[in-house]
């Protein structure tokens, strides 16, 4: 199938002078009959806000898991931070999946730990993070401060409000310190005050831990706020890419769509 790209003036196209974090070129990826990835392609620079929108079964969950290898893709090449995913072994590629931070949609807190218990969980996966550190206690301090909430410490996640979950697990996120951070739908099932409060609190993590993100998400407001380049997912390929009022301003029906309220 024929497909449309947005044509970017040439001053506003993403500087290619910087780092590329993470590169995606051609995929595809099909289930039987259904061909999901159809030559997509995605660069991630360092730094960068990258926002992903497709509707559901457009194939951004198969992007990601291909991404960070729980999934192989048919052909296709994908790299992060300069390393060719398919050419890892399961040890390095354990390791460098410590250096990638995951927010899941429904936050994904185990239910029979203690929110202390929960942020401990991944440095026990990843000890080789700690170092000579025996006492684990300032980590999670620090993670939970960075979100608002280092009084939650001993709390069971039943014990938190939608937003502190997200929270909670963005903390969790942030504990490993990630060089990438990947959210599935940040501001899914929240309402639009917590919705404000979560991208804002992206925002601030950006600025104080340098992290380069890549956001999947629905929420048209998350993706004007928090974007500095978005890619629209259309029939398994990039259908169109630019900035949030680059995109706002295209006639083609397909990007209008994503558009409209």
């Amino acid at each position: 199938m024929t497909t449309q790209a947005i044509d970017i003036p040439n001053d506003t196209k993403t500087d290619d002078h910087r780092k590329v974090i993470i590169d995606i070129r051609n995929v595809y990826k099909s289930f039987g009959d259904n061909q999901v990835l159809n030559g997509f392609s995605l660069k991630l620079y360092q730094g960068e806000n990258l926002v992903v929108m497709g509707k559901s079964g457009s194939g951004k969950s198969v992007m990601i898991q291909c991404l960070v290898g729980l999934m192989q893709p048919d052909s296709g090449y994908i790299s992060v931070m300069g390393k060719e995913i398919k050419t890892l072994d399961r040890e390095t590629l354990d390791i460098l999946r410590s250096d990638i931070g995951f927010l899941f949609q429904g936050s994904a807190l185990y239910d029979s730990m203690t929110v202390r218990e929960n942020l401990e969980f991944p440095l026990r996966r990843h000890k080789e993070k700690l170092g000579n550190v025996t006492d684990t206690t300032p980590l999670v301090m620090e993670a939970l401060e960075s979100v608002g909430l280092a009084h939650t410490l001993d709390l069971m996640p039943e014990e938190l409000s939608g937003g502190m979950k997200r929270r909670v697990a963005l903390a969790r996120t942030l504990i490993l310190r990630p060089k990438i951070i990947l959210y599935d739908d940040p501001t899914s099932g929240l309402d639009p005050i917590t919705s404000k409060e979560i991208i804002e609190l992206m925002r601030s993590i950006q600025k104080k831990y340098g992290t380069s993100a890549l956001i999947i998400t629905h929420d048209v407001d998350c993706a004007r706020v928090i974007s500095e380049r978005m890619i629209l997912l259309v029939d398994g390929v990039n259908y169109a890419e630019g900035s949030y009022q680059e995109l706002m301003q295209s006639t083609d029906p397909r990007v209008e769509a994503f558009f409209k309220k």
